[in-house]
């Protein structure tokens, strides 16, 4: 009988099993690349003004809403626009060089370009008013906002961090008046956060669909 299989055969499998692993390697570097968050935990993100949260929200103490105006109704917080920078900084600081950009950007009308802190991938669907209506504080995926003189990315906001949440949501929920405040805690979680998943109507078996998070 003659030979079933040309003599190159073996090399020609081992060609194309080398362009498949090749293949998914570089799928899944080009994945990773496209879906990482463009600012590690803890690295300021350089804006077009030296914003600082500490002084506005922590020395001042402006609550989130008022520049975050859509967070309570909205999938996007907001970025507040130049007339609300200006409804104090037409009197104050005017002259200052780091305000100079805002000024001029309201003068002139033409926009700021904020460089955003978090970045999600496309194929994840966020919505932050479902979050503050169950109770989520601000503070549990920002972090200490109020302490930040520069903002930069306080959590790793992956899928396994999220799904840490969505999985046993108790350890996290608060009175949703208390959602904006960044120094509350509670004093028995683990009680309180059984008693907000019942009254908040959570069913944590829903929040591990694919779905939830993925539209």
């Amino acid at each position: 009988m003659g030979q079933v299989f040309h003599p190159r055969f073996g090399l020609y499998v081992q060609l194309v099993l080398l362009v498949v692993l090749v293949s998914l390697v570089g799928g899944a570097l080009i994945w990773r690349a496209s879906t990482a968050e463009p600012h590690g935990v803890g690295e300021p993100v350089e804006q077009p003004v030296p914003f600082s949260h500490k002084h506005h929200v922590g020395d001042d103490g402006i609550d989130c809403r008022y520049c975050h105006s859509s967070v309570e109704t909205s999938a996007f917080a907001g970025i507040p626009p130049l007339s609300t920078c200006m409804t104090c900084h037409s009197q104050l600081y005017t002259d200052t060089a780091a305000l100079k950009p805002v000024v001029d950007s309201w003068r002139h009308g033409v926009a700021l370009h904020w460089q955003r802190v978090h970045q999600l991938p496309d194929f994840v669907y966020f919505n932050h008013s479902i979050h503050v209506a169950k109770g989520v504080g601000c503070v549990t995926c920002h972090g200490r906002v109020d302490r930040m003189p520069l903002t930069w990315r306080a959590k790793p906001l992956s899928m396994q961090w999220c799904l840490d949440c969505h999985r046993a949501p108790q350890k996290y929920l608060r009175p949703r008046n208390k959602v904006f405040d960044m120094t509350w805690q509670a004093k028995d979680q683990a009680a309180l956060g059984m008693v907000l998943v019942r009254r908040y109507h959570i069913d944590a078996r829903r929040l591990s669909d694919c779905s939830v998070c993925h539209r």
